[in-house]
């Protein structure tokens, strides 16, 4: 097998930036590349085409094909890889649902649940999907990059593990593990990492990749030789911290990093759910030179905002009890009452409708009935099949809810629901955003203001400034010998 797998001494230290950055360097070079991770746990994901052209109706798709999901992360790793975003580059996608419990997306699809009582035994069949997935795409692509989850060396996770040295056991890829020095006390970590593991796993590392560095790499040479001293393992590279390094997110460890910095003619404050997911909607809007993006969890940060955005959640009902116990219910409605505009997508649609029921226990309790903040005239009824499925020339639906009431059409065709004030909106299409045609129609209607950014073209740009550090810093050359060449026979 032809691979590389890129794990971290922590979650959130940089394996998915790696990934994306190596994946655009080495398709600059006409390497066919595909970027993978056995499985994700993120609220934030993707639709993509269902596999083997799946072709399921459910009873609002409007006539499209349903889709399949993934982690975001993935979906931005192919595009940096300039590869079709499909299933098997995350065929295991968790989504929180508790402490203790975690939805299952298999293959794209509704897979269950899984809990801390079962999560070894429960997760058998996930692995066998996963390494299935990973061979299928080793099968069609000149490299697979893999990414791990979490750290390699949580030991007691080991015998169920098949996103860290569980795959590279099972395909034999050379190991690279990055880490965030941002944070301190990364040479520790990675020869704390190495000691963790025992010898069949320790036999598959090929090297550190330190990322985040700020400052004069030559004082932190002294450490670097150190560290390749005491563990036999080469430092591939030092990746430096750059501003404009941000991708869509993974998941919510980031969320503060959406905080604009700029002050700007307008604000808009996005509510910060606890529970939220695709958080991603609100990054076209922070990109907006004019606009002055905020994340909101007390009425006092909706204070003098222009418009409020209601982003989507994991758990509809939960959060709108969060929303009511802080008062932010009250706060809405006074904004809306002032003739000022709100946006609620997905589950933040359907808190502004009249009432959300779930007669099947999708959320909770069987047969629960809440009133919604009342802003749409518009009902949720939660059913048991999830929609998936994806719209042009943006945007995507993942939801279980399902919202009836009367709707317009929106500048791209899609189904919004509007008050009659004209000021609230309601959307169940992730990503519209996104689109800057729409995104300008929509921020001169309610705020009068002059879209001057590219949603896309900064996508791209980021990912370029990424794979330019990455050329730069890494050792990319010595990285794709390892993956296609595999680890060198002997070790120091």
């Amino acid at each position: 097998m032809t691979g590389l797998l890129v794990a971290g001494t922590t979650s959130d230290a940089g394996k998915s930036t790696v990934v994306t950055g190596l994946c655009r360097a080495l398709a600059r070079r006409g390497v066919r590349v595909a970027p993978f991770k056995a499985q994700n746990m993120s609220n934030n994901s993707m639709v993509v085409d269902a596999p083997g052209g799946l072709d399921v109706r459910s009873g609002d798709d409007d006539g499209q094909p349903r889709g399949a999901e993934i982690g975001r992360a993935q979906w931005t790793q192919a595009v940096a890889a300039r590869a079709v975003p499909e299933v098997a580059m995350n065929p295991v996608l968790l989504k929180p649902g508790g402490d203790r419990r975690s939805h299952v997306v298999l293959l794209g699809q509704p897979g269950g649940d899984v809990d801390s009582t079962t999560w070894v035994e429960g997760r058998r069949h996930l692995a066998a999907a996963a390494h299935a997935a990973y061979a299928d795409l080793a099968s069609r692509y000149d490299l697979v990059i893999a990414e791990g989850a979490g750290s390699p060396a949580e030991v007691n996770l080991r015998s169920g593990d098949y996103v860290n040295m569980g795959l590279a056991r099972a395909f034999d890829l050379p190991t690279v593990v990055v880490g965030d020095i941002d944070r301190g006390g990364v040479l520790a970590a990675f020869v704390g990492t190495r000691e963790l593991l025992d010898t069949e796993d320790r036999a598959l590392l090929a090297g550190w990749v330190v990322n985040k560095f700020r400052g004069d790499v030559g004082l932190l040479q002294p450490g670097l030789d150190v560290l390749t001293e005491r563990t036999g393992l080469p430092v591939h590279g030092v990746l430096p911290w750059h501003p404009d390094v941000w991708l869509d997110s993974e998941d919510t460890l980031d969320l503060e990093s959406r905080r604009a910095t700029a002050s700007g003619r307008r604000r808009a404050a996005v509510i910060r759910f606890p529970r939220v997911s695709n958080v991603t909607d609100a990054d076209a809007l922070g990109l907006e030179p004019d606009l002055d993006v905020v994340l909101a969890s007390s009425p006092r940060d909706l204070s003098g905002a222009d418009l409020v955005v209601l982003p989507g959640t994991r758990a509809t009902l939960e959060d709108l009890a969060w929303l009511r116990s802080r008062g932010l219910d009250r706060a809405v409605r006074e904004h809306a009452a002032a003739g000022r505009p709100v946006l609620g997508i997905c589950g933040g649609c359907q808190m502004l409708g009249r009432t959300i029921e779930d007669p099947h226990g999708v959320e909770g309790e069987a047969g629960a009935r809440v009133e919604g903040l009342g802003l749409l005239d518009v009902v949720t009824v939660f059913g048991p099949e999830k929609v998936l499925r994806r719209h042009a020339p943006a945007g995507y639906e993942i939801h279980h809810g399902r919202v009836t009431g009367d709707a317009s059409l929106g500048d791209d065709g899609r189904r919004e629901f509007v008050s009659a004030s004209g000021l609230v909106t309601g959307t169940m299409v992730h990503g519209r955003l996104e689109d800057d045609a729409h995104r300008s129609a929509y921020l001169r209607e309610v705020l009068g203001v002059e879209s001057r950014a590219s949603f896309p073209a900064a996508r791209e740009r980021r990912i370029d400034v990424l794979a330019d550090l990455v050329e730069a810093h890494l050792d990319v050359d010595g990285l794709l010998a390892l993956a296609t060449d595999g680890l060198p026979g002997a070790r120091p």
